[in-house]
Parts: C-alpha cells; sequence; structure tokens
C-alpha cells in the first residue's frame, strides 16, 4: 500500500485511518480528502510528509477530472495502489411513514453514486498501479478498492427494517462492490466491501463498543490478508465474511 486514497479523511474513521497509515513504514503516499480538513488532519499533514489534503467534494462529480489530475502528479509513476471509499452520511432510526424524499437521494448520491463514479475516474491510476506491481498477488500491495459499507446494509440480517436512506445505500453499494470485483477482475484490481464494526463516532454515537483505533487496526489488518479469492467480499473489520 504505497500510495493511498481515503475519502472522508476529516474526522472519524477516515482521520484514524490517515493515523495509522502514517505509522506505517511501507505507505508512502497519503491522500486524505474531505470538503473542509479538521485541524487534527491539518496538523497530521504538518508533521508528516506522507501525507497530503485535497478538497473534495464527493457530490461535485463535474470536479473528479480535476481530483484525478491532481491525484495523478501526486502518485507519479507508482499509479495508486488503494482507493477507500470512505465518505458517507446517515440519518437517524426512519420509519417508513417518516422517511423523506431529500434523506433517500443524499444517502444515495454521498454513500453509492459517488463511490461508483470516483472509483470510475480513478481507474486509470488504478490500472496504472497493477501494471506497475505486475510481481505481485491480486491485492493491496497491487491495486485494491475497498467501499466503506455497513453490515446495516445486509438484507440477509436485516431483522429490525427501518434505516431506509442508509439501508437502502449501502445495499446498493455492495451491489456495486460485486460487479466491480468482477468488471476488475480481468485487470487484477481487487473490491471489496468493509463493514467498520460499531464505532464510537459522530455517525456511530457514543453508545458504540468500539473504539477508531481498534477498528481501523482491523480494517488494515485484513486489507493487507485479501488476496484474489476474496475479492468481491462483504467482510467485517476483523476479516469475518459477511452475508448479503
Amino acid at each position: 500500500m504505497r500510495t493511498v486514497v481515503i475519502t472522508g479523511a476529516n474526522r472519524g474513521l477516515g482521520l484514524g485511518m490517515v493515523k495509522y497509515l502514517t505509522r506505517q513504514v511501507q505507505t508512502e503516499k497519503i491522500i486524505g480528502t474531505c470538503r473542509k480538513p479538521s485541524e487534527e488532519l491539518e496538523k497530521i499533514a504538518q508533521e508528516s510528509n506522507k501525507l497530503q489534503i485535497i478538497n473534495l467534494d464527493v457530490t461535485d462529480f463535474g470536479s473528479y477530472d480535476d481530483f484525478t489530475s491532481q491525484i495523478a502528479k501526486v502518485t507519479g509513476n507508482d499509479g495508486l495502489n488503494l482507493l477507500i471509499n470512505n465518505a458517507g452520511v446517515t440519518t437517524k432510526f426512519t420509519k417508513l411513514n417518516l422517511v423523506k424524499t431529500e434523506q433517500l437521494l443524499d444517502n444515495l448520491t454521498v454513500n453509492t453514486i459517488a463511490p461508483i463514479m470516483l472509483t470510475k475516474s480513478l481507474l486509470p491510476l488504478l490500472k496504472q498501479a497493477a501494471e506497475v506491481n505486475s510481481n505481485m498477488q491480486m491485492g493491496s500491495s497491487r491495486a485494491a478498492v475497498i467501499n466503506m459499507s455497513s453490515v446495516l446494509g445486509s438484507i440477509a440480517q436485516n431483522d429490525q427494517g427501518g434505516f431506509y436512506p442508509y439501508r437502502c445505500s449501502k445495499a446498493a453499494l455492495n451491489a456495486a462492490t460485486k460487479s466491480m470485483s468482477i468488471d476488475l477482475k480481468k485487470v487484477n484490481i481487487l473490491v471489496a466491501s468493509m463493514h467498520p464494526g460499531w464505532v464510537r463516532t459522530d455517525m456511530g454515537g457514543k453508545n458504540a463498543p468500539l473504539d477508531v483505533e481498534t477498528s481501523v487496526t482491523g480494517i488494515f489488518t485484513t486489507i493487507q490478508r485479501l488476496g484474489e479469492t476474496d475479492s468481491g467480499k462483504f467482510l467485517q473489520y476483523d476479516g469475518t465474511e459477511l452475508p448479503w
């Protein structure tokens, strides 16, 4: 994982991922994206020459070409080893009689459409890394896309109902992950969905049992172990496979 892009890097899991990767010797270039960087993210960028912050509103699809050009300048001839589509939004528990159109559209735009279109935009850089590292097995050391999903996107495990905007957007992201894994296998790019666990972040809330560091450590331990047979899977942060 020499070159990594993480969306939604200004707080929560994304910020935790940045902190983790700055401590990894093998990671040379980290691009953290967000609409507005937090003070903590900016401080890390000042202290680590690995991290570069690039402003990106994932809903501004017209900016993707320029964003990709900026990434290409950072990664150079190495291409992009790992794209983590982490930026996301959620709504509070939403029963059918309370769900609103704008909630559905907002969640689908950020959680589903943006990861698909951003992966499409960055695909040439992922292919470049896959070719440069052709001596490597399929995985994050070569080229990979990790879509941060949620167990709430599992249809098989939905026994509580509700959460229409978030559940639908994450189930759709899982479907996109499966298609990506099939489409990109021929160019040796691994694709997987990952549930980070219920984590104590602004999104997860104070009652969540997992701290960010535990989740992030598990996420990257799992990512580094992924191989060709794992492409197209829905995994928990600790490597446990989840049902669709």
